[in-house]
């Protein structure tokens, strides 16, 4: 790369090789003031000077080398997936948007296998978490104004990311407990659900209130399985007591166990089952009274189409832990990262 520097007063009618970046603390702006193939004209000599621009510089690429925009646009071109859209570049700088909404879903080792090269700086949100249309998932570029060749053909090894379209599941809700069977509780936790299942534009089908009764649990719940729910929501009777009758009823009318427990506070009792190509959960007690909870995690993954296995849910001890922050920031939070 041949670069030749020009003091601005001679820049006049020169071609910028590089998106020039204005900083105004005064009004918080912070881009692109002249973009890359901008002629510079007289008039843009005393901004350029407020910029601090006292030298402009007029860059040769050889014929191995790729300039940092066409870089950063390459491997945005490569990367980007089903469910997302590239924007820029910009100051050398592309950025991926959530062009839906769903479950942000990339592979981890690509985001490391790309800034082994330190020229490379590439970014994400935590993979497997909730995205809303419109917000920027990954940003990246090359850091010097222009990479080798290679530099930029071995990232493109790279694989997409993606958003995963939250699934239509029909879920139905089996709610237990001897108190609000006999009416003198109610049942609090159907209003959460229905606002959880707004997210993902889920129908539901019902709910059915059983006694403590291993056979009635098992059979509202194989009921609701044979009326096409793809998700039975098991609350309640999930714990340790004698009357706590909620796992063995799923374990008889499912095919697999897939998980009993997470390590994850609260909703550590969170259980996991499946029925040919449905799901059944058994929730604890903490869904109803605590923000978020294992069940939101779970949730996330159900209705992306990637359930979880038993042995990745006991990776997720590392932040499992909730932090009650008021206000509750999730998902943007350690909390919502169990990929």
């Amino acid at each position: 790369m041949k670069i030749q520097t020009l003091p601005v007063e001679k820049a006049a009618g020169r071609i910028v090789s590089h998106d020039l970046t204005l900083i105004d603390p005064e009004t918080g702006f912070k881009g692109a003031r002249f973009k890359r193939g901008h002629k510079i004209c007289e008039n843009d000599i005393p901004l350029l000077k407020r910029m601090g621009k006292n030298h402009i510089a007029l860059i040769e690429l050889d014929c191995d080398e790729v300039h940092e925009d066409d870089a950063a646009l390459q491997l945005g071109e490569r990367i980007k997936g089903d469910g997302l859209e590239l924007r820029g570049p910009e100051e050398g700088k592309c950025s991926l948007l959530a062009a839906r909404s769903g479950l942000l879903f990339y592979n981890e080792d690509d985001v490391d296998f790309i800034n082994e090269d330190p020229d490379w700086i590439f970014t994400t949100r935590p993979n497997k978490t909730p995205v809303t249309k419109g917000i920027t998932v990954s940003a990246f570029r090359i850091g010097p104004l222009a990479a080798r060749r290679d530099q930029v053909e071995r990232v493109l090894k790279a694989e997409p990311l993606s958003i995963l379209p939250w699934l239509p599941l029909k879920t139905a809700l089996v709610t237990t407990g001897q108190e609000i069977f006999e009416g003198t509780v109610r049942d609090a936790f159907l209003p959460k659900l229905l606002k959880k299942l707004e997210t993902y534009e889920a129908p539901f089908l019902g709910n059915t209130v059983c006694p403590d009764d291993r056979a009635a649990i098992a059979g509202a719940a194989a009921a609701w399985l044979e009326k096409g729910a793809r998700l039975v929501i098991c609350t309640g009777g999930m714990s340790v007591d004698a009357d706590d009758l909620t796992p063995s009823a799923i374990k008889s009318v499912c095919d697999e166990v897939i998980f009993r427990r997470v390590p994850m506070i609260p909703g550590a009792n969170l259980m996991l089952a499946r029925k040919a190509d449905s799901f059944l959960a058994g929730v604890p007690a903490s869904a109803v009274f605590a923000g978020r909870t294992s069940l939101d995690i779970l949730l996330d993954r159900l209705f992306a189409g990637i359930p979880p296995t038993g042995a990745e849910v006991r990776r997720w001890g590392k932040g499992g832990l909730c932090r009650n922050c008021d206000p509750c920031s999730y998902p943007g939070c350690v909390f919502s990262a169990r990929g």
